[in-house]
Order: structure tokens, then C-alpha cells, then sequence
């Protein structure tokens, strides 16, 4: 009989050791499935995140490129404004000092007498305060004759250098100042002020 009980101690035994080997077993099987359930969970979210650094790495990516094309432009429009600003001072410079008061006298007898010959109407000539001061003499002493039939120099204001002449006695007028010039010259010189950057 002791035999037998310890033979049912020992089955016992084995199925109790059976039994939690199974458990031990079935615990383990369940830890790994989530385990790989977490595991696999964190795989996507990473993903996820991963996915979304990088979409907004690409848009600030995309606004930083968009920033410096604009910001090249604005440099570009400044650039181009700045070197307009400097060539118009430098044409106005640069006709103020070609109308001497000599050069006015000639250009302007030359127009009147010109004029004259086509025998249009009363010619009014404007120009600034101190070159009509320097040079009204000049004028009247070279066109006596022209002075006879209607020429009128006066004073205008606005006009800092170079003049503005009229043939019908101010109706029209052809305007030969410093900035009417450096306007015009300007058209001419632009472009190619723009072939010479390109290059």
C-alpha cells in the first residue's frame, strides 16, 4: 500500500509539474503574442511618426525655397531699382553738364533759327532762373532779328537744368530738360544695361 501511495504522490507530482509546465507554457505563448502585439504597435507609430517628420521636413523644406526665390526676387526688384536710381542721377548729371550755358545758347539758336526758316508761330523758350540769367543776353544778341518777330525767354521753376521750347507760343512744347533727357537716353541704355548684367 505504501507503494501505492507513493505512486499516487509521484502521479500527482507529475500532473501538478504537467500542469504548471502547461500554464508555465500557455503564460509564456501569451506574454510573446503581446509582446509582438506591442512590439508591432510601436513598429507602426514610429512609422507614423517617422512619416509625419518627414512630410514636414518636406514643407519646411518647400517654404525655405520658397522664401530664398522670393527673397532672391526682392533682391533682384531692389538690385534693378537701385541701378535705374543710379543711371537716371548719372544721365541727369551728365546733360546738366553737356548744357553749358555756351551749349544752351547754341542748341537753343540753332532750334530757333531753324524753326524760323519754317516760318512757324511766337517762340517761348523756358528754362531755370540762373541759366536764363546767364545766358538771356547771349540769346538776345544772337537772335535780334528772331527776338523781333516773337521769342520770349522766361522762367520756369521746374526745370532744374537743360530748357523747354515752344513754337506756337506755348500751345505744344518740346521738352529738352535734364530729366526729359535722361528719361529718353534712359529707354536707350536700360536694356542694355540689363543684355550687360545678363552676361
Amino acid at each position: 500500500m505504501s507503494q501505492d501511495i507513493k505512486d499516487l504522490i509521484q502521479k500527482i507530482q507529475e500532473e501538478g509539474l504537467q500542469a504548471a509546465e502547461d500554464k508555465a507554457r500557455a503564460i509564456e505563448e501569451k506574454a510573446k503574442e503581446e509582446a509582438a502585439a506591442i512590439l508591432e504597435k510601436a513598429k507602426l507609430e514610429a512609422e507614423k511618426i517617422i512619416a509625419e517628420a518627414k512630410e514636414k521636413i518636406e514643407k519646411e523644406e518647400a517654404a525655405s525655397v520658397a522664401s530664398l526665390r522670393q527673397a532672391g526676387r526682392n533682391l533682384l526688384l531692389s538690385l534693378r531699382q537701385e541701378i535705374d536710381a543710379m543711371v537716371e542721377k548719372l544721365l541727369v548729371s551728365s546733360v546738366r553738364q553737356a548744357f553749358s550755358p555756351e551749349e544752351l545758347v547754341k542748341t537753343i539758336s540753332a532750334l530757333i533759327k531753324e524753326s524760323v526758316k519754317q516760318g512757324e508761330g511766337a517762340i517761348v523758350v523756358s528754362l531755370n532762373k540762373d541759366d536764363l540769367h546767364k545766358i538771356e543776353k547771349a540769346i538776345l544778341s544772337e537772335l535780334k532779328e528772331e527776338a523781333k518777330k516773337g521769342l520770349t525767354l522766361k522762367a520756369f521753376g521746374d526745370i532744374s537744368g537743360g530748357f523747354i521750347i515752344s513754337f506756337d507760343s506755348g500751345k505744344s512744347h518740346f521738352d529738352f530738360t535734364d530729366k526729359a533727357l535722361a528719361e529718353y537716353l534712359g529707354q536707350y541704355l536700360r536694356p542694355r544695361l540689363v543684355e550687360i548684367l545678363k552676361g
